[in-house]
């Protein structure tokens, strides 16, 4: 099993820019009601290459979120900086997306107003942009379903909304944050080879929060392991020998499921003693 220093590591990726960068982050958030401080994150480091698809795991509460969060610019970093494409992350910006759990989509629009929305509060809702968003439907599987409304879709297929509507905003970055926890086992596994479809043919890079081992492996470049409190790296776990296209299957082989036992015996200990 090999790890790194949180260089990027997708095979033909060192040549490539780097796209986000972590140096020093740490975050603490104040305790009003107690008069304390919780650090959050502790000088964590990493970078994500150009195309990468890197994807942080640890137990709850250590911070994975919230490394997410600072990304997008929905929080400031106590110390430390968070870049993309070598700036500064100031604020919320068109060059990132954020996917999360939970869709969010408007009840009294279709799926095809769904997508749109994001472009619209942006201005940019051009007859280019409605015809990329009709291709983007297509895309995620849903070609035929652009009249539907959310309480027509299943669980999988509103987060298959929502991912169109990531993309139509046209990101750099793609930041998701457990994306698929809420939908059932089966309905999940179709997603996560899914996504890696879309992703291959958008070539976008993502940073990715799931507390499914199996999951990060099965999609990932890099697999970045946090323990905590406070939440840190421990380790940035190269997936190598695993060649893309990866059909759904191999989540259940070598040397993925080695990879998947490798982790899970650095969090079982840190597992055990977080709170539920």
């Amino acid at each position: 099993m090999s790890a790194s220093s949180a260089l990027g590591s997708m095979n033909g990726s060192h040549d490539r820019p780097v796209r986000l960068e972590a140096t020093g982050l740490t975050m603490d958030f104040h305790q009003a009601r107690h008069g304390t401080n919780q650090t959050a994150l502790l000088d964590v480091n990493f970078r994500v290459r150009e195309g990468e698809f890197v994807s942080i795991v640890g137990p709850s509460g250590c911070g994975k979120t919230t490394i997410l969060n600072i990304a997008d610019g929905l929080l400031k970093p106590t110390r430390g900086s968070f870049k993309i494409s070598g700036v500064e992350v100031g604020g919320p910006a068109h060059n990132r997306a954020m996917v999360f759990q939970d869709p969010s989509l408007l009840p009294w629009r279709t799926v095809l107003g769904n997508v749109v929305f994001g472009v619209e509060c942006q201005r940019r809702a051009t007859k280019t942009a409605r015809t990329r968003a009709l291709e983007l439907i297509e895309l995620v599987g849903l070609k035929g379903f652009e009249k539907f409304y959310p309480h027509e879709l299943s669980g999988g297929m509103r987060q298959r909304v929502n991912l169109a509507r990531a993309l139509l905003i046209g990101p750099d970055v793609f930041l998701m944050d457990e994306p698929f926890a809420a939908l059932d086992a089966q309905t999940r596994e179709t997603m996560q080879s899914e996504l890696l479809r879309i992703w291959s043919e958008t070539s976008g890079t993502v940073l990715f929060v799931t507390h499914q081992i199996d999951e990060a492996v099965y999609l990932s470049d890099r697999v970045l392991v946090m323990q905590g409190q406070p939440g840190r790296i421990v380790e940035d776990v190269r997936i190598e020998g695993v060649p893309r296209p990866r059909p759904l299957s191999m989540k259940w082989e070598e040397p993925l499921a080695s990879y998947e036992r490798h982790i899970w015996n650095m969090l079982r200990p840190a597992a055990s003693e977080s709170p539920a």
